[in-house]
């Protein structure tokens, strides 16, 4: 398994855009880093985005403050520095000809729960860029958790385990299952639109990183069942690796400020949305870079299952 090098505590790496320097900040031991001197842009040269790149590999997501340059065709075509954009699978994008997906709080899409994005599909984002839009004035944070690290400090059995396990992945998952307060009717709507195809994907629980050789858990709220266990037994042993992916040693947490961007490498994260803003307004806007289809470590691949169109 290949590895990076390990980054100092702050690294100050080659100008990159400006004549201050682009410096990556570690913010927790484990995952995340703020960083500094670059003003995002699709117009960066390739040297910039190698070194994003490069930090994004190394501390899992990054968080950028003071980019409300930015609008939603220069994020989008910031993102597809990247690689190709994609669509979400099934949200309507915020505009003809966008690929961005707003997630208004007015709207009925507070991700309050853990999940990689999209992990319903076989070959989900490698990459998403959220960019702070409407930020409340107390609340509304994001948690990210990273799942190479996760993997790395299971105890050995549960390793062992996972690496041979897949995952049934939906998204007609229980929306109700952690909910304290009744559904509105925004979200029953936005639920119907984010099921108004049916997908069933089979992911391995386990994952090999494309561009680091890292071993990653592929799991979130998008898991249904692990294939040859039944739902008694899935439903306890993903509790079991859900605890161990978000220790807070393996997690970090963004305070929002209108005009942030975090960009996190979804292949090796999982992330929660807090909705603890009451009824204040959020507004945050994703675009995200198309994925690979996974492997696992005996080189399967994922594959849907189903694919179904409902009717109304």
């Amino acid at each position: 398994m290949s590895e990076l090098p390990t980054l100092a505590a702050e690294s100050t790496l080659a100008p990159v855009t400006s004549n201050e320097p682009f410096q990556v900040r570690p913010i927790g031991g484990r995952i995340g880093a703020e960083v500094r001197g670059v003003t995002l842009s699709a117009d960066l040269d390739d040297h910039a985005i190698a070194e994003i790149n490069k930090a994004l590999l190394e501390h899992k997501v990054l968080f950028f403050r003071g980019q409300s340059h930015l609008d939603d065709a220069t994020q989008e075509a910031f993102a597809a520095r990247f690689g190709e954009t994609v669509a979400h699978p099934t949200v309507p994008s915020l505009a003809s000809g966008s690929r961005l997906l707003e997630l208004d709080s007015k709207h009925g899409t507070r991700a309050n729960s853990w999940h990689t994005d999209v992990t319903f599909v076989d070959a989900y984002p490698k990459i998403s860029i959220l960019r702070g839009v409407v930020i409340p004035p107390a609340g509304g944070d994001t948690v990210w958790a990273n799942t190479a690290a996760a993997y790395a400090n299971l105890p050995e059995p549960l390793r062992d385990l996972a690496d041979k396990l897949w995952a049934l992945h939906s998204n007609a998952y229980d929306y109700a299952a952690t909910r304290q307060v009744a559904d509105t009717e925004s979200e029953r709507e936005y639920r119907k639109q984010f099921t108004s195809t049916l997908y069933e994907t089979e992911h391995p629980v386990v994952r090999v990183h494309p561009e680091t050789g890292e071993r990653t858990l592929v799991l979130g709220h998008f898991v249904q069942r692990f294939l040859g266990l039944s739902q008694r037994d899935s439903d306890r042993l993903k509790e079991l690796f859900h605890d161990h992916v978000t220790r807070l040693e393996n997690t970090v947490r963004w305070r929002w400020t209108q005009g942030d961007v975090a960009i996190w490498d979804n292949r090796a994260t999982q992330h929660y949305a807090v909705a603890d803003y009451a009824d204040a307004h959020r507004v945050v806007r994703r675009a995200t870079v198309h994925g690979d289809v996974p492997a696992g470590i005996d080189g399967r691949r994922s594959r849907i299952v189903k694919q179904e169109t409902r009717t109304a």
